[in-house]
Formats: C-alpha cells, sequence, structure tokens
C-alpha cells in the first residue's frame, strides 16, 4: 500500500521549517541533539508535527511561529 499524497500545506510548512534550519545552519543531527527532534523525517513529509513540536523547532531556528504559519491558511483553499 502506498503512502497517501502530502496535502500542500503540510509540504509547505515542513519547506518553511527546513529553510529556518538551514539559515541557522544546523545539520538534522544537531537539531536531533539539541531538541530530541527527528527533523528529517518532518521535513521529508514522513511524520506529522504537533503545535509542542512546530513551537520547539521556532524557539531552536530563532525565528517567530507567525513567520513560518504565515499565509499557510490560503493552501488549505487548493
Amino acid at each position: 500500500m502506498g503512502r497517501s499524497p502530502v496535502p500542500p500545506v503540510l509540504a509547505n510548512l515542513a519547506a518553511r521549517l527546513k529553510a529556518a534550519r538551514e539559515r541557522k545552519q544546523l545539520t538534522l543531527q544537531e537539531v536531533y541533539d539539541l531538541t530530541g527532534i527527528h527533523v528529517g523525517r518532518l521535513e521529508a513529509n514522513r511524520a506529522n508535527m504537533t503545535v509542542l513540536t512546530l513551537l520547539t523547532l521556532c524557539q531552536t531556528y530563532e525565528v517567530q511561529p507567525a513567520e513560518i504559519i504565515a499565509d499557510l491558511g490560503e493552501l488549505l483553499q487548493k
């Protein structure tokens, strides 16, 4: 049985978080060491994230959650 397609809103959220991680020049391993979060799974759209995970990553990447989720609601219409 194949995987279900990832909704555009989740794929976009993952891409935004990956870009924020890369701006901080953090590796997947460094993020895991700091947070215990397997970011690679999230970035590859193989896992959903909780609000707490999102907030933890935003804090780690020193980015405001509003910046990461801005305009994502528009993707729900697609």
